[in-house]
Parts: structure tokens; sequence; C-alpha cells
């Protein structure tokens, strides 16, 4: 039996899928994210260059903090803030959608008679009230198409992206999965790594994991 990328894709998923992530291929997130409009009536973004699942984000706002009575149209007003961010400046969106992401931030209402509070895009208590995602072979349009082998969701939140590399291939190691994210991804992709928090690379026999703008040698 050959030690593919594609059965090495396939043991991942199978593994976490143990550790309670839910699998999804990569065509029905395409097929969610049509069915969930974010933008002002009359404008749609292309669903193959999504790389959020708004289904899970605006599912996870509303129930958090219903309590709060947050509305449908302030939770899209926090989406298309994460959007707007550009990735043409990829390190400092990144770095300000972490710092919202690890700390949260103060979330100013839209009725002023409502009083502001503290909103985070992750569950840390211990109800873990976060909805997990393992994604594969989710075809994103950017400036080239390109199909992450992997990519890890928390609440809609693309944090980990883990491309593979097979071992019985001389001409592949995971030096060149290094590449692969942080050089093709990242010119034709850079949407998807505004919310990435680390990136794994591996051949079933090595693994390494790390920050996006580190270099080799510190995975």
């Amino acid at each position: 039996m050959k030690f593919t990328e594609e059965r090495l894709e396939l043991a991942f998923i199978e593994s976490l899928g143990i550790e309670a992530f839910d699998y999804t291929p990569g065509a029905q997130i395409r097929i969610e994210n049509e069915n969930v409009l974010v933008e002002p009536k009359g404008t749609y973004s292309s669903a193959s260059s999504e790389v959020l699942i708004k289904s899970d984000l605006k599912a996870f706002l509303l129930n958090q903090y219903q309590d709060e009575e947050i509305t449908e149209d302030e939770v899209n007003t926090i989406i298309r803030d994460l959007e707007k961010l550009p990735a043409s400046d990829l390190y400092e969106s990144n770095k300000a959608i972490m710092k919202k992401i690890s700390d949260g931030y103060n979330f100013k209402r839209e009725d002023p008679n409502k009083k502001d509070f503290r909103l985070y895009f992750i569950d840390y208590s211990k109800e873990d009230n976060n909805t997990y995602r393992i994604v594969n072979q989710l075809e994103i349009q950017g400036f080239e198409k390109r199909i992450p082998d992997v990519i890890l969701y928390i609440n809609g939140l693309p944090l980990v992206v883990i491309e593979f590399k097979s071992a019985i291939r001389e001409d592949a190691t995971i030096y060149n999965a290094y590449i692969q994210l942080t050089v093709r991804y990242k010119r034709d992709i850079p949407e998807l790594f505004k919310y990435n928090a680390f990136c794994i690379i591996s051949d079933g026999v090595n693994n390494k994991a790390g920050s996006f703008f580190a270099p080799y040698e510190y995975y």
C-alpha cells in the first residue's frame, strides 16, 4: 500500500474525528457559504473566494451572546470588519485578528441604549461551546486557484493550515510543503492567512509546526 499524500490526509482526518472535529469536504463548504449572506443586500462574494465558514461564525456569535441580545445585523458587521482587513498587509492584518481571537475586544453596540460588552471569537470556558471542523480540498480562488490539503476551523475561522508531502517521493519533502504554504499560497491566496494561528507540514514520518511568518528552521 503506497504511503501517498491522499492517504496521509485521510489518516489525519480520521484521527481528528476522534477528537471531536467534524469532517466536512471542501465542496460542501462552498455550498454552505453560498447560502449565507453577509454583504449588503444585492452583493455577493464569489463562493470560491471565501475562506471563512460564515454559517459557523454567525451561529457561534448569535448563541454565545444571546444574553447580550446581539442582533444579526451586528454579527454581519463583525464579520465584515474581519474581512475588510487587507490581505495586502498580511502581517499586520494577521496580528490584529490574532489579538482579537486571543484577547477579545470591546464591542460597540449599534443601539446606544444597549451596553457594550467584551466579545470573543472562541469560548475559552469549560463549557467549550465551540464548533470544530476539519476541511480538506477546499478550492480557494485568489490570484490563482489553490487547494490546501487540510484546514482546521474553530467557529468558522481557518486557524490552522496543514500541507502534506509523501515520504516515498524523494522530490517532495516537508520543506517543499513549507514553500507551498509560505511562497505559493501566500502569493495566490493571502486571504486565508489573515486568520492563521499556525501551520503544520508533514510527510507522515516527520512533522513540523510553526508560525506562517517564521523561517523554516523555526518550525
